[in-house]
């Protein structure tokens, strides 16, 4: 096996590792045993388990910021909001390992991007468009950062629950996503007050 061969071999196993276990609960041993090499063979490869587990972080943050991004494109807002849902249930469908790692937090001091710089992403593009939607409509456009984390924080824990269920089927689960978000916006109150 040539070098880069037996780093995507080690890249490959602590994934699977990290996803099962989570990162306190995957040791450099056990990643080694399961390659069939040396512990230190993946401390020459990493520098230790806090430097595979940045590369393996660091591609699926990768992977999923891209697809997010792609669907960032639709300008009409429930255009938007669709392509956003179906992109994180089919990154989920086809990395639920991935998923699994990146919805954790992060080692202490990792440097690592993380889920968290996805969603600021998310936020900031479907918060400009949720303050000119709120313009439109005669709401006030210093809440769209408020309404926006709430829409995010509603997909990914959709995202989450839907990574264990894997029913129904991912268009369905996005249609049921759009229509709670979509039909919840458009009968927004300018001043909403609790009734108690």
């Amino acid at each position: 096996m040539t070098g880069a061969e037996r780093r995507e071999q080690l890249i490959t196993v602590g994934r699977g590792l990290f996803a099962e276990r989570g990162f306190e609960g995957t040791a450099i041993e056990e990643v080694a045993t399961r390659a069939g090499v040396s512990k230190p063979v993946v401390y020459e490869h990493f520098g230790g388990k806090e430097g595979l587990y940045a590369v393996v972080v660091d591609r699926e943050v990768t992977e999923l910021l891209r697809q997010m991004r792609t669907s960032l494109t639709p300008r009409e807002p429930r255009a938007l909001l669709e392509s956003s849902a179906i992109a994180l249930l089919t990154y989920i469908e086809a990395s639920p390992d991935g998923f699994r790692i990146i919805v954790r937090d992060s080692p202490p001091g990792a440097s690592t991007s993380t889920f968290q710089s996805i969603i600021g992403d998310v936020g900031n593009r479907v918060e400009g468009l949720l303050a000119e939607e709120f313009e439109r409509h005669g709401l006030d456009a210093e809440h769209a950062p408020m309404y926006a984390q709430m829409l995010i924080g509603m997909t990914v824990t959709l995202g989450q629950w839907w990574l264990d269920t894997r029913s129904p089927d991912k268009d369905t689960v996005a249609a049921h996503l759009v229509n709670l978000a979509w039909h919840g916006l458009t009968g927004l109150h300018a001043d909403p007050e609790l009734r108690t």
